[in-house]
């Protein structure tokens, strides 16, 4: 039986249908990466500069017998099959972005691939979903929960709850 390791994917879209993007990025790691044990509820934040369309952001954790650089190559694979194109030149709008936040507590530094994902503390639009479905994960780098770097963060973007139906129905129940 393969060993199984959890993962937290943040998950952002800003080309519409933002929510039917990340629907369709959940399902897809789904079938692709694993079983999908967790999901937060969605966030409506801002982009940071370059788009006038603002994002819709979740979190979610994920039971993946996939290494790091397969999990990786999975979701590159679902980006690209849900339209995403990266041009390279940076920040810019996406139909999707799935990012790895976390894997266990593995530290991992190539220049392929950085966990726990090196941006984590400077972002409120990751923080917020996160906390919510884990508050008390540590940060194996930094050594302090998610709520703490929370209650911390200097971004002051705003982060707001986005009218949705998964939002109550989905996340109501992982509270229970």
């Amino acid at each position: 039986m393969p060993t199984s390791h959890t993962t937290y994917l943040s998950l952002g879209s800003n080309i519409p249908d933002r929510a039917a993007n990340l629907r369709r990025a959940v399902e897809q790691i789904a079938v692709s990466v694993g079983t999908v044990t967790m999901q937060s509820p969605i966030y409506e934040t801002q982009s940071w500069g370059y788009s006038d369309e603002d994002y819709l952001n979740q979190t979610i954790k994920v039971e993946t017998s996939l290494t790091p650089f397969q999990l990786l190559k999975t979701i590159n694979a679902i980006e690209s099959a849900l339209g995403r194109v990266r041009s390279g030149k940076g920040y810019e709008a996406r139909t999707i972005d799935i990012d790895i936040l976390f894997y266990d507590n593995k530290i991992l530094d190539t220049p392929q691939l950085t966990i726990p994902h090196p941006k984590i503390a400077l972002r409120r639009f990751v923080l917020q979903p996160t906390a919510d479905i884990a508050p008390d994960f540590v940060h194996p780098r930094i050594g302090k929960t998610i709520r703490q770097l929370l209650e911390e963060c200097e971004d002051t973007g705003q982060c707001t709850m986005h009218n949705s139906k998964i939002n109550k129905s989905k996340f109501e129940n992982y509270l229970q």
